[in-house]
């Protein structure tokens, strides 16, 4: 699997290669949200995870500017899971069209589970009491 990182956070980085580094497993890092089009130009990912605050350019305007360059074909649909700061910002995760998000603090298991299912077609919204909701496309 290969999965593009936005953020400029290093215990954000850490906390996901930690989490989510694996033999099979490769990370394209985004320091700056400005140049995820382009990493994905040179390489599409089976999944985007992009932190809520990165910069100028965050997780939600990112994830809107993905959902707008497939729409137009110019790149294919990556799936996206969004980290965010509080529940209050839940409603940027849904409105930006990212299949789905978690609440920080992250925790290896919550991150390796949402990454999962996002990547193999499913759904994972979180709240702060727990999972909201979770499909998967494929069987556990």
């Amino acid at each position: 699997m290969h999965i593009l990182l936005a953020t400029d956070a290093q215990w954000v980085l850490d906390d996901v290669l930690a989490a989510l580094g694996a033999p099979d497993t490769s990370f394209t890092v985004c320091r700056n949200g400005r140049d995820v089009p382009q990493a994905i130009a040179t390489r599409t990912p089976d999944l985007a995870i992009l932190d809520l605050q990165v910069g100028s350019m965050g997780g939600m305007a990112i994830t809107m500017n993905l959902r707008l360059d497939h729409s137009d074909h110019r790149i294919p649909h990556v799936p996206v899971l969004m980290l965010l700061d509080r529940e209050a910002d839940v409603h940027l995760a849904k409105r930006s069209g990212a299949e789905g998000w978690i609440i920080k603090p992250l925790d290896a298991l919550r991150l390796q589970r949402a990454a999962k299912t996002v990547a193999s077609g499913g759904e994972w919204q979180e709240s702060r009491h727990g999972i909201a909701s979770q499909t998967s496309t494929t069987a556990s």
